[in-house]
């Protein structure tokens, strides 16, 4: 008898970690290699977050946390909610996480029975299928490529749901495309989705602030407000604040699912280490100005990408509304021969032949569940975006 549980055969790791791990197993091998495959800001967490953190441990807050969320990080994540988005919630339809992941995890722990469905929008964040995988329920996949901008369009949503459908999916500024959703297409979705009551939405927020060329930002239930109660709405502060290590995720939803949620976290992991709390209570609350610097910066970055990548043999790269990705199409290099003689049939192949040949990690689309494409995050110094984009142009030129 295995000691395994049978529904670990229906998750596979992250393939974004993986490969992250394999660049930096190359370069510790004293080879030159970077990696742009991990979603994670080059900036330094903001020094008064930093400081409200050594605060709390030198006033004692090192104990246990409750699973909900000290009420003072609630209460500064219902106003984060009034402020940017228009929502209201009190602090009981607010919860705190070990980062965004657990409250994907947390909800469909809570709410998905064997056969539930879920519409997942494809390319889409990795972590989404697998975590509804190991909860038992099943990821219905609806392809959104070039023509789409990577976005479902309401016909397509329509066409995917069944009465089986438990949840959808949204995820905007979207990992890993950069693509974004006006209020227009969020409207359009609503109207499809007030026709079917049983479903519920998640939205991932998660890049909120990091959108481009005047680009306005709404979230889902402010868009459709009589949708509300059927909707969760998760951010986090790991991408905005430069916070990915502190481990601080949080949701606004109906307060028995809330419940529920953090029922599910009390049992799984108690809850969010009190220090990096109060760090994001500073966060949230302390000084927005930084923001602004730090988006242009990711701007200059996003337009030499795309500037670049357009020049290079057999790709095309789209133009990302927002988060710190490129997605560029391999089409023009599929069936291409390496100067080694291997030839590319997938964008996995061509990932690794960049990763071989010209030492720079990232992601192969089929991950993203959308081929042929690849991810690229432009989350790194200015000077490395530029050269790695070069490499990526040499290695393409060189292909036969």
């Amino acid at each position: 008898m295995s000691l395994l549980a049978e529904r670990l055969k229906r998750i596979k790791p992250s393939p974004t970690i993986a490969i992250n791990t394999k660049a930096n197993d190359l370069k510790r091998a004293g080879n030159d290699v970077v990696s742009l495959a991990a979603g994670e800001p080059d900036f330094d967490t903001p020094t008064h977050v930093v400081d409200a953190a050594i605060d709390a441990m030198r006033r004692g807050e090192t104990k246990y946390p409750p699973p909900a969320g000290i009420p003072e990080l609630r209460e500064a994540i219902a106003s984060k909610f009034k402020r940017d988005n228009n929502l209201e919630y009190s602090i009981d339809e607010v919860c705190v996480t070990v980062g965004g992941k657990q409250v994907i995890f947390n909800a469909m722990m809570a709410t998905l029975s064997p056969g539930d469905e879920v519409i997942i929008p494809a390319p889409y964040w990795v972590s989404y299928t697998d975590i509804v995988l190991l909860c038992e329920g099943e990821p219905i996949i609806v392809n959104c490529g070039l023509a789409e901008n990577f976005k479902i369009t309401p016909e397509k949503l329509e066409a995917a749901i069944t009465p089986k459908t438990k949840w959808f999916f949204l995820n905007s500024p979207s990992n890993p495309t950069g693509a974004a959703y006006s209020a227009a297409d969020y409207k359009a979705l609503a109207e499809v989705l007030e026709k079917h009551p049983h479903i519920s939405i998640f939205v991932d927020d998660v890049y909120e602030h990091i959108v481009y060329d005047g680009f306005n930002f709404v979230t889902f239930a402010e868009v459709a407000p009589q949708l509300k109660e059927r909707t969760l709405t998760l951010n986090a502060c790991s991408k905005g604040y430069s916070m990915t290590g502190w481990r601080v995720g949080f949701a606004g939803g109906p307060v028995e699912l809330i419940k529920k949620m953090n029922m599910v976290q009390s049992q799984a992991c108690t809850g969010t280490s009190i220090i990096s709390q109060w760090a994001a209570v500073a966060a949230l609350e302390g000084d927005q100005s930084f923001l602004k610097e730090w988006v242009q910066t990711f701007q200059k970055r996003r337009d030499i990408c795309v500037s670049m990548l357009n020049q290079t043999n057999g790709l095309e790269c789209p133009t990302p509304e927002g988060a710190f990705y490129v997605y560029p199409c391999i089409a023009g290099c599929l069936g291409k021969q390496t100067p080694a003689g291997k030839t590319i049939k997938t964008d996995e192949d061509f990932c690794n032949y960049i990763l071989e040949t010209e030492g720079v990690g990232i992601v192969h689309g089929a991950a993203f569940g959308l081929e042929p494409f690849f991810r690229l995050s432009y989350a790194a110094a200015t000077d490395v975006v530029q050269d790695c984009c070069a490499r990526i142009q040499r290695a393409c030129a060189a292909l036969i």
